[in-house]
């Protein structure tokens, strides 16, 4: 690819990025969502950061890796025991990289 094509093809992507997150700050009140939209933008946020956090915890070395012996994935399901407890996100995070650091050591 030359450094031509290379440059229009991130001046393009930029363009489309920009519009498509900017077209809700232009028409402002002009275009109003439907309710049911709305309520399943709600989940967006949290559902991308469920996505890019799971394949971290499960994937060691590109291989999907579920036993006990993946350091990752224990400290991730005792972060999220901590969180359904004590409803802590400071706490939660503490005790998954606490948890992660000590398996670390001990394996």
């Amino acid at each position: 690819m030359s450094a031509l094509a290379l440059a229009a093809v991130i001046a393009g992507l930029t363009l489309v990025t920009v519009l498509t997150r900017s077209l809700f700050l232009l028409l402002g009140d002009q275009v109003t969502l439907p309710e049911r939209i709305r309520h399943g933008l709600r989940y967006a946020p949290a559902c991308a950061l469920a996505a890019l956090i799971a394949q971290q915890l499960v994937l060691s070395d590109g291989r999907l890796d579920l036993s006990i012996l993946n350091p990752r994935l224990d400290a991730g399901l005792i972060a999220l025991a901590v969180m359904l407890w004590s409803r802590s996100m400071l706490g939660a995070m503490s005790a998954g990289m606490l948890a992660f650091t000590l398996l670390r050591a001990l394996m």
